[in-house]
């Protein structure tokens, strides 16, 4: 709900109906997720693939998939859990326990997923939910992630506020490419060195999080993790290209914001930490450049190696699993041909794939009774407009995990009649999706995740990453006053020009 109140009174006055949606949306969603959507109405049994359980045992079902999430979001805040929940064995226990609960609803269902009860209908949720969507997944973000811990950027340059707006912009379009997560790693720690001399730096990093963890990977579906869950549900690989105008007029307006808060602090900064940066001066040098060119080639291998496609130009079908198979591949020619001192330099290490890893083989498991519940009821959300799915979607990004927000939206979106005239996507097997909330779902859930700390996978590292160099980072609500402060206005702004 603070989100919803906090943009009411926003946007007072002529907007209302932005206002009533926001506030509908917002609670429709999350009583639907959290079985508190149930009436009379909802009572029945409702046909799907033929044969499906009632609503309300879906509607009850659908709560390890929401427990999951509000553990993402919960427990690093609650002091006895904290410590706890920092190791990754404790985020497969919590996680795997919940998908076990659902594999044994599935098991024990008498109508099963897609018609079958039972063991066969338990076997169609695994391979739907691990081995056509978890695997390809997880490779991806294991192969952005291994090949860019070995690409190293140091220096030192006079920390001006156009030196800054320009790593921010190279980091945004960055991100579209070797993915948020990627793009972050490879620029906190230069961007940090460059800004070392001076005494305000908290600002710079949190519009770091807002351009280059968030906002920039819009482009490709490998710059955010819910852009290659769209593309694994058939949304062509370059069809995100489209969301260009909306993301330049994200990034230009925020870092044009940038640009007036550095230059206002920079004039802040004491005489002595202006001459230290700038005479501390040293050559910018990139390393593990070998590594660009195995990024490149995930992202061409994720674009043209698609199961049961020809391949371009030629007859041969491209196998299952060869996709992963070169991604796997590449990450393991990095590793050989990267020096180790680079990864030891970048403080490298697989614990952060790891805790991702751990934490969505339950989501995905999970998360496929309230997709089952949104193809009976998703008509009746009253959600309909690019505006709804926007900050629908991106609302709930900011609290939640925004890959499976993602597709809680998608597939909403799919059940929704066809509205003569409107631009429509097919997606394998036939079904269609409105092409304007498409990129509405799209745009929510990139750019909302930068609400809160907790909205992308990278701002928490980025914080971690900052603080540990002696940044004092804002609390979590003092991260928050920061983006209803800047980033709210910009997406009404930007609602405004596109989704009206």
């Amino acid at each position: 709900m603070i989100p919803a109140n906090l943009l009411t009174l926003l946007l007072r006055g002529p907007q209302s109906a932005l206002q009533r949606l926001l506030s509908r949306s917002w609670l429709l969603l999350l009583g639907l997720m959290l079985g508190l959507g149930s009436s009379p109405a909802w009572a029945g049994t409702t046909a799907i693939h033929g044969s499906a359980p009632s609503v309300g045992s879906l509607a009850l079902w659908s709560l390890p998939f929401v427990a999951i999430l509000l553990c993402i979001a919960l427990l690093p805040l609650i002091p006895a859990t904290a410590h706890w929940w920092e190791h990754n064995r404790s985020k497969l226990i919590v996680s795997g326990s919940l998908a076990l609960l659902v594999c044994g609803y599935y098991l024990a269902r008498h109508t099963g997923f897609h018609g079958d009860p039972g063991f066969p209908s338990l076997l169609k949720v695994l391979h739907h939910s691990v081995i056509a969507d978890y695997i390809p997944f997880i490779v991806l973000l294991f192969s952005l992630y291994t090949i860019s811990g070995g690409i190293r950027l140091t220096g030192d340059v006079p920390a001006h506020p156009i030196t800054n707006v320009t790593i921010l912009f190279i980091g945004a379009m960055l991100a579209s490419f070797i993915g948020t997560t990627g793009a972050s790693m490879v620029l906190i720690r230069p961007l940090l060195q460059i800004n070392s001399e001076r005494k305000h730096v908290k600002h710079t990093v949190i519009f770091f999080i807002f351009l280059v963890s968030n906002v920039g990977g819009s482009l490709l579906p490998v710059g955010d993790p819910p852009l290659f869950l769209g593309y694994l549900k058939g949304v062509p690989f370059l069809w995100t290209l489209q969301l260009w105008p909306v993301w330049l007029t994200g990034v230009s307006i925020l870092l044009a914001i940038y640009w007036f808060l550095d230059s206002y602090f920079h004039k802040k900064e004491d005489q002595a930490s202006l001459q230290l940066d700038e005479t501390t001066l040293e050559p910018l040098r990139l390393q593990g450049k070998i590594n660009m060119l195995l990024l490149a080639a995930v992202v061409l291998a994720v674009g043209i190696l698609v199961p049961g496609r020809p391949f371009p130009g030629t007859s041969f079908v491209i196998p299952n699993y060869l996709r992963e198979i070169v991604q796997l591949a590449l990450c393991g020619l990095s590793m050989v041909l990267t020096s180790k001192q680079i990864r030891t330099d970048n403080q490298f290490n697989f614990t952060a794939i790891g805790e991702v890893a751990c934490l969505f083989i339950g989501i995905f498991i999970t998360m496929q009774v309230p997709i089952e519940l949104l193809n009976i009821k998703g008509p009746d959300l009253g959600l309909s407009s690019p505006l709804h799915f926007f900050w629908g979607t991106g609302m709930l990004s900011s609290f939640l995990d925004n890959a499976p927000t993602y597709v809680v939206f998608f597939e909403t979106a799919k059940t929704l009649p066809m509205v003569p005239g409107a631009e429509m996507l097919t997606l394998p097997g036939g079904a269609l999706i409105s092409v304007p909330l498409l990129k509405a779902i799209a745009l929510g859930s990139v750019f909302m995740g930068a609400n809160t700390y907790i909205g992308n996978g990278p701002n928490f590292l980025v914080k971690s990453i900052a603080e540990d160099r002696g940044v004092k980072m804002p609390s979590f609500f003092g991260y928050m006053a920061w983006s209803c402060a800047i980033l709210i206005p910009t997406f009404i702004l930007i609602t405004f020009i596109f989704f009206r």
